[in-house]
């Protein structure tokens, strides 16, 4: 499989994206379970499936543009109101970036990498670790890559963001993803509750580092992306359940702004998984 991927990384990201958008299709017909999960949470959100048909494809273009975006050429991607982030750093005390499932997610990090990692630090990101031997060899090496620090979901992976966030270095986190038993509280998301992660909140607590949002939109005809940041539209709560419904209420923000490239078939709303206690940001001080 690694040989596959360095194959695709070199398509050019159209090809990718043509190829992408027919597996996406195909996904959908042949899976009832993620169709039904799909129109239900789309629905939940207030959208039909004419309004949201178009992540369909998306879904699958992300799937296809991962070699080219972990083992390929840098993929071109501009930013809107990035100022708001020079504006964070300014301020000394880190930044925690939040983007949803959506759009070209992935990315995200790999821009903030790209423009301010050789004046800021590098930007570390939390992530799981894949079963398969072969997939989590490939993400190794494609999320530590210049600029960027790939920590896993582990409490010395916690310790490093949050020396990376008392140095005024950047963190990123997917806020919208269903952490394990222990890791979260249910709070409203599209208006059921979902079970919600804890850790952003506490990393922006503990640190005071600031919040920005950012989602990295697909252009159409493989011509590239477009990350928009913004931030927080108040500060955050102390409180933490008031402060994990506000990072809901922001990532639905996001997603009602390209609501087309949402992973709707993403199972926000599942039960988390029975593991050890969370690697809590307060026990990694």
């Amino acid at each position: 499989m690694p040989v596959v991927f360095r194959f695709f990384s070199v398509f050019p990201l159209w090809l990718l994206h043509i190829m992408g958008a027919a597996m996406g299709w195909v996904a959908f017909a042949a899976s009832p379970t993620y169709r039904r999960r799909f129109l239900a949470n789309a629905a939940l959100a207030g959208y039909s499936f004419a309004q949201v048909r178009g992540a369909v494809a998306h879904a699958g273009r992300m799937v296809a543009e991962l070699p080219r975006l972990w083992l390929g050429a840098p993929l071109p991607c501009s930013l809107v109101n990035e100022a708001c982030v020079h504006a964070a750093y300014a301020a000394g005390r880190g930044i925690v970036f939040l983007t949803p499932h959506q759009g070209c997610f992935e990315l995200s990090a790999q821009v903030a990498a790209r423009h301010w990692s050789a004046e800021r630090g590098p930007i570390t990101v939390l992530y799981r670790p894949a079963r398969q031997p072969w997939l989590a060899k490939v993400m190794e090496t494609a999320r530590n890559r210049p600029g960027m620090l790939a920590v896993p979901t582990t409490l010395s992976g916690v310790r490093q963001m949050i020396k990376a966030l008392r140095r005024g270095e950047a963190v990123g986190l997917l806020p919208d993803q269903v952490p394990p038993g222990g890791q979260g509280l249910w709070a409203p998301f599209f208006g059921r509750d979902a079970y919600t992660m804890t850790l952003a909140a506490r990393l922006a607590q503990q640190t005071g580092a600031a919040v920005v949002l950012a989602r990295c939109e697909r252009l159409s005809w493989g011509r590239g992306y477009v990350t928009h940041f913004e931030t927080l539209p108040a500060p955050l709560s102390d409180q933490m359940d008031q402060a994990v419904l506000q990072i809901n209420q922001a990532m639905e923000h996001l997603i009602r702004q390209c609501p087309e490239q949402y992973l709707w078939g993403y199972a926000r709303y599942k039960q988390p998984r029975a593991e050890a206690a969370a690697p809590a940001a307060g026990a990694a001080a």
